[in-house]
């Protein structure tokens, strides 16, 4: 990897979870491949059954800053 490429990863594993998580969509997005809307519609779907599984009481919700602390005692 360019060193220049080193230090943009450096940096960028510096940033908090959420941040770096975008960070990696951004980059990934940034690639077209055949079949992207379809993947994206899958995942659009995915959200939308998960949402009314919620509102019928199926499935609990846990606190987004529940689910940040854990990854960040992981990391």
């Amino acid at each position: 990897m360019p060193k220049h490429a080193e230090n943009i990863l450096a940096d960028a594993l510096e940033l908090p979870p959420l941040a770096r998580a975008e960070l990696v969509e951004n980059i990934l997005s940034s690639f077209e491949f055949q079949g992207r809307d379809a993947i994206n519609a899958l995942w659009a779907q995915e959200a939308e059954n998960r949402i009314e599984a919620f509102e019928r009481g199926e499935i609990n919700a846990i606190p987004a800053k529940d689910i940040f602390n854990e990854i960040e005692k992981i990391r």
